[in-house]
């Protein structure tokens, strides 16, 4: 019996396993994001100064230079030039106005302390006309201690107390204003300070000038200083 023949078998020829590198493994597989974690974003270019920007912090700090120095006059200079000349600098101006403040709060003339009575008017006088009645009070009681023959001093103290809303304590002064300088009595009619007062019997009394005798007026007019 014939043996039957096989078939010669080809040989499989395989295609050759391609190398992958690491790195393009790593980009065709997307990493997993992790949880919580963002990834970083590009730093943005850094935006150009404004125009002047460097001028006004210039000033700027020479104005913070000569606060330190205590000049305050030249401080305020400085700080008051960057508000003007640089208005696009708005979150500057915020700090200068800051510091402005301190420089007119120790540029502002103060006040030297009246050493006489008549002094004490005066200084009674510009309290009355900056709404200061407190500090007006002071003065003139002080005045009524030292002169207590003072008809403007007592004159000033109706008024303070009228416009403090005092009736009962005015009267009294109007009316000794009134008995040491008996002209006190045509101011008082014309004074608008008095308005308060002008519904009191008391003060119409002692508008009539036959509430008091001559000899109650005992000396000329002063020189007042004008309220």
């Amino acid at each position: 019996m014939a043996k039957q023949r096989r078939g010669r078998s080809r040989p499989v020829t395989r295609k050759p396993a391609r190398s992958v590198s690491r790195a393009s493994a790593r980009k065709s597989k997307p990493r997993p994001p992790v949880p919580g974690l963002r990834e970083p974003r590009r730093a943005a270019s850094p935006a150009a100064p404004r125009a002047g920007y460097v001028e006004a912090v210039s000033l700027y700090e020479r104005g913070l230079q000569a606060l330190q120095r205590r000049d305050y006059q030249q401080a305020a200079t400085f700080l008051r030039s960057v508000v003007s000349s640089y208005p696009d600098e708005k979150e500057l101006h915020e700090r200068v106005r800051l510091y402005l403040n301190v420089c007119e709060r120790h540029a502002a003339p103060r006040e030297s302390a009246p050493r006489n009575s008549e002094e004490r008017v005066y200084a009674a006088t510009l309290a009355v006309n900056a709404g200061r009645y407190d500090q007006a009070l002071e003065h003139l009681r002080n005045v009524n201690i030292e002169e207590p023959g003072n008809d403007h001093a007592c004159y000033m103290l109706a008024v303070v107390h009228a416009l403090r809303g005092e009736p009962d304590a005015a009267m009294p002064c109007l009316l000794r204003a009134i008995a040491l300088n008996a002209e006190n009595r045509a101011l008082a009619r014309q004074d608008p300070d008095l308005e308060s007062l002008r519904h009191q019997e008391a003060f119409r009394a002692a508008l009539d000038p036959g509430s008091f005798s001559r000899s109650d007026r005992r000396r000329p007019t002063r020189s007042r200083s004008a309220r």
